[in-house]
């Protein structure tokens, strides 16, 4: 299906691995113009120099930039002053005992996952109000409606991302702008594959039955009972920036395979 995105400017943050890799190619297959980000230049380099070879008439930008550094930031405004599409995906996560977690840890979690896709909100949503046209897309998780309790520094900034969607939302009113939030399930990224290795590395479970065990074991409440694959959620994101989504807007997007078990 055709989305109506050729050659529409779209950043997508923290996109060198993982779910962000997988928006970022997502949006090229469909012939728009990514802005690959990430902090080490050389990785973000290989992506762009990849995106090119594979989608000739797009044109990936290189973006080496640390979005949670204010400075940092200042100078990726300079090279990309406007956007289409923004894709606040970059953020981290670490299961963590309650008892362990000190200040500099909330606020360090704070700083990455909510105040740096705030300060990228508040710069290129102007613009997009003033062209009549724009997506502003939070990568949240499952977490922040269903927190596990094993990382609840990580649980609450995916909360705020809900809110602060929602309260960018109604800045958009009667216009052609939206803001949403997609929130994942698991998903079988490089860091959640190194979990399952290690989880299971003196296992004498066969390594093709790893995911299921752990689906089982781990996240009984999935329906779909495997990890999703980031292309997915980048097929749900494209679909949410194109024309085609033109009603959703402060919406919270599941695609967590089933895995909250609440109607809403």
């Amino acid at each position: 299906m055709e989305m109506g995105l050729q050659h529409k400017t779209v950043l997508v943050t923290g996109s060198t691995k993982g779910i962000g890799r997988a928006i970022a190619e997502a949006f090229a297959k469909e012939g728009a113009d990514v802005i690959i980000n990430g902090r080490r230049a050389e990785t973000v380099q290989a992506v762009v120099d990849d995106l090119a070879a594979a989608y000739p008439a797009t044109t990936p930008i290189a973006a080496p930039f640390d979005v949670s550094d204010e400075a940092a930031t200042a100078a990726l405004f300079k090279l990309v002053p406007t956007v289409d599409i923004l894709v606040n995906n970059m953020g981290i996560f670490a299961p963590m005992a309650y008892a362990d977690i000190d200040d500099a840890t909330w606020e360090r979690f704070f700083k990455i996952n909510v105040l740096a896709g705030n300060r990228l909100a508040r710069h290129y949503l102007p613009a997009m109000l003033a062209n009549d046209f724009g997506r502003i897309i939070f990568i949240a998780s499952e977490e922040a409606v269903m927190p596990s309790g094993e990382m609840p520094q990580y649980s609450m900034t995916k909360s705020m991302n809900l809110s602060l969607a929602k309260s960018l939302s109604k800045l958009t009113v009667g216009s052609h702008v939206t803001v949403n939030t997609v929130m994942p399930g698991s998903t079988l990224t490089e860091g959640v594959q190194h979990m399952i290795n290690e989880m299971y590395a003196e296992s004498d479970l066969p390594k093709d039955q790893w995911e299921h065990d752990f689906m089982i074991n781990h996240r009984p409440l999935s329906q779909i009972q495997r990890l999703i694959r980031p292309s997915e959620i980048g097929r749900l994101v494209v679909f949410v920036a194109s024309p085609f989504a033109s009603s959703f807007s402060g919406e919270a997007l599941r695609a967590d395979g089933g895995l909250v078990p609440t109607i809403f």
